[in-house]
C-alpha cells in the first residue's frame, strides 16, 4: 500500500507494527507512531512491563519521542496514530500537547477516554475512530486470550 492510497491506513499499519512488536515482549499490543508533514517522527509501543511503570503505554512515550524531535511541548500540526483509543491519562496527555489530530484503531468500551463526560481533548484536536478497527481488536484480543490460557 502506498503512502497516498490512504495515509490514515498506511500509518495506521505502521502503529500495528509497533503493536507486534509490543505482543512479542509480552507487552499490551498498543502502538503509536506520530506523523508530521508526513513523515513519522515518533514511534513506540507499551513497555509497561519492561519498564515497571504503569505509564509507560505507546501514546506517552511516543509524544515524549516527537516533543524531543522537535524540540517543543506543543505537536499542534502533528497526528498520532495509535492501535487502540486511548485510555483517559493519555487523552489528557494530548490535551496538554495540543496534538492536531487524533487516528486510533479499536475503541476501548471499557477503558478509553470517550467513556468520560467532559472535555479532554485540545478544542481544535480532530479525531478519527474505526481506522482498521478490525485488525486492531483482533490482535487485542488474541494477546489476552492467550493470557487467560
Amino acid at each position: 500500500m502506498s503512502i497516498f492510497d490512504n495515509p490514515d491506513e498506511y500509518y495506521m499499519r505502521e502503529a500495528l507494527r509497533e503493536a507486534r512488536a509490543a505482543a512479542a515482549e509480552d507487552e499490551v499490543p498498543i502502538g503509536a507512531v506520530i506523523v508530521s508533514g508526513e513523515r513519522i517522527i515518533a514511534r513506540a509501543h507499551n513497555q509497561t512491563e519492561r519498564l515497571h511503570d504503569v505509564t509507560a503505554h505507546a501514546e506517552m512515550l511516543a509524544f515524549t519521542a516527537a516533543e524531543e524531535h522537535l524540540g517543543a511541548k506543543y505537536l499542534q500540526e502533528c497526528t498520532l496514530y495509535v492501535t487502540v483509543e486511548p485510555c483517559p491519562m493519555c487523552a489528557g496527555a494530548a490535551g496538554w500537547t495540543q496534538v492536531g489530530r487524533i487516528v486510533y484503531g479499536a475503541a476501548d468500551p471499557k477503558r478509553g477516554y470517550s467513556l468520560l463526560t467532559g472535555p479532554v481533548l485540545h478544542p481544535k484536536t480532530e479525531v478519527v475512530g474505526s481506522v482498521l478497527a478490525d485488525e486492531c481488536e483482533a490482535l487485542i484480543k488474541e494477546f489476552f486470550k492467550r493470557k487467560r490460557q
